[in-house]
Parts: structure tokens; C-alpha cells; sequence
């Protein structure tokens, strides 16, 4: 079908005549006329009738010219789209996260940004390191969010650290090791309450015994997200071992107790990956700025 006979047609059908849609499309009358009826032999329908001296629209020509206002508003719709993507105004960002920073920082960058991006959808999703990296290397994300060690980055990864946290060794108030300086091999042969396979916090731990030639530590409880873990050392059973962003408010109030471990500081790096050598669209840019300048 003929665009450009179409759009045509509904100037004219919307103007209610053929010599001012000349006029405002700034070409002549006669070109019109004859654009219009090439079209209407290309699709074989009249389009008008006439009724004295005047063309009106066929019942045909009427139907027609509503479904073209709607392809056309339509098309101007997908236009201010594509302008408002291009400046970075609207469109969607996929973002995946591990679940540090997915639910204590993530919340804050976000609402940041849509204050400031109303158009814009943001498509958070909460999941462990491993495949966190394995939606963003797949295409599945645009963005991942990464709470972990370096150890951990995959070499296709581009790697923004923005800050490091500390990780910390916690247990109930009432547990013997409650505050208390131990070493890490008595620490490991605590049971302990972790997130499953696949978690950086238990990548983490497994990773000191083995540096350290020790056994890792019985998981005696596991589950999928990390406040059931806390939940259960809070009740008086096992230890943790977690980042002090997540830890730090239990500990000041007196839920949980942290355990200094001889000689172990590890720091929790906390970082937004990206595709290597992908140019990032200013949706994006904009995006990483923002939990950039939230974090300062």
C-alpha cells in the first residue's frame, strides 16, 4: 500500500477539502487530486463521491480515514518515543542484582531516577552473582549490580567499583563467641545459616577456608533469601558471615552480635557491571550516574 497516498488522503478527508490541504502540505491542488487518485486505483475502493459540486467521503473513505488517524497518531507517537530514547527521556532499563544491593541500595537509586525520569521503566529483578553475570552476558539485562569480590568478574565484564564494604562474622547475642575475638578455625566449625550455591557471601567464606587450608563450615540451613538467614541466627541458631550494610543495624540494636575473627578482614565489593566495549545508550549513562551521585 501507498504511505504517501494514504497520509494524503486523510489530510484531505480531515481538512474536508482538497484546495487547503494543498495549501497547508504546500503542493498544488492538481498534484493532490492525482496522488489521490492513483490511490484509490491502486486499491481499487472509491474514496469519494460526488454530491453537487462538492467530493465527500464514501462510506468506505470515512472508515478508512478513522483507521489512518489512528496509524498516524500512532506514528507520531513511536517519533516522540524514538526523540525522547535518544536524549535519554524515555525506554526501559533491565536491571539485575545480587541481593545486597538490590535491596538496600538499589530502592534509593531508583527512586532518585524516576523522580527525574518519570518516562522512563525501570526492570529490577533479585537474583545470586552467578547469574546475574549470566543475564547480563546474555542480553537479558542491561545492567547488573554487584555486591561480591573481584575474584568473581567474569573477563567480557566491564567492572564500575563504586564502593567496598566490609564483611562481617554474626551471631545471636546469647552465643558464646557474642563479641568475642576467636580464631577462623573455631569460627568454621560453628554451623552456620547461608543463602545457596551460587551466593557471593558463601563463595566468600568457602574461598577464606580454602585460603587458609581449613574445612568449610557446615551449612546447616539454607534458604533463597538472605532475611530468612538473619531470621534464623537471630533465633539463637548458627552463624553468618554478611555484609556489614546488611548486618550493622541488628548489631546496634542488639539482635545480633558480631564475632571478631583473628586476622580475617575482608572487604565486599559493591559495583556496576556492563557489557566490555558495548556502547551504553544515554538512558543508561544517566542511570549509572545516578547511583553514582546517590552514592557520594
Amino acid at each position: 500500500m501507498n504511505i504517501h497516498g494514504l497520509r494524503l488522503f486523510y489530510q484531505v478527508a480531515k481538512i474536508g477539502s482538497f484546495t487547503k490541504a494543498a495549501e497547508i502540505m504546500r503542493i498544488s491542488q492538481p498534484a493532490v487530486s492525482s496522488q489521490i487518485k492513483k490511490f484509490e486505483h491502486e486499491i481499487g475502493i472509491a474514496l469519494f463521491k460526488q454530491q453537487g459540486r462538492r467530493a465527500v467521503l464514501t462510506e468506505f473513505g470515512e472508515s478508512l480515514a478513522t483507521k489512518a488517524e489512528n496509524l498516524f497518531s500512532l506514528e507520531n507517537q513511536i517519533e516522540s518515543y524514538i526523540d525522547d530514547y535518544r536524549k535519554g527521556e524515555a525506554g526501559t532499563i533491565r536491571i539485575v542484582a545480587t541481593y545486597l544491593p538490590a535491596n538496600f541500595l538499589i530502592p534509593k537509586w531508583a527512586a532518585t531516577f524516576k523522580r527525574e525520569n518519570e518516562k522512563v521503566n525501570l526492570v529490577i529483578s533479585t537474583t545470586n552473582t552467578k547469574d546475574a553475570f549470566e543475564q547480563l552476558q546474555h542480553y537479558k539485562a542491561d545492567i547488573a549490580i554487584f555486591g561480591g569480590g573481584i575474584s568473581e568478574r567474569p573477563e567480557d565484564i566491564d567492572w564500575d567499583e563504586l564502593f567496598e564494604d566490609e564483611l562481617w562474622f554474626v551471631v545471636a547475642p546469647n552465643h558464646p563467641y557474642a563479641n568475642q575475638s576467636v580464631t577462623l578455625e573455631e569460627m568454621v566449625k560453628e554451623p552456620f545459616v547461608m543463602r545457596e550455591e551460587g551466593s557471593s557471601m558463601r563463595e566468600h567464606l568457602f574461598s577464606l577456608c580454602h585460603a587458609h587450608l581449613l574445612n568449610p563450615p557446615k551449612v546447616a540451613l539454607q534458604f533463597d533469601g538472605l532475611s530468612e538467614t538473619i531470621s534464623s541466627v537471630m533465633a539463637g541458631y548458627g552463624a553468618n558471615f554478611i555484609s556489614s550494610l546488611v548486618a550493622r543495624e541488628y548489631v546496634e540494636r542488639g539482635q545480633l552480635a558480631r564475632v571478631y575473627v583473628e586476622a580475617v578482614h575482608i572487604k565486599h565489593k559493591i559495583a556496576i557491571c556492563t557489557r566490555k566495549e558495548e556502547k551504553q545508550s544515554l538512558l543508561i549513562k544517566k542511570f549509572i550516574e545516578t547511583c553514582k551521585m546517590k552514592h557520594i
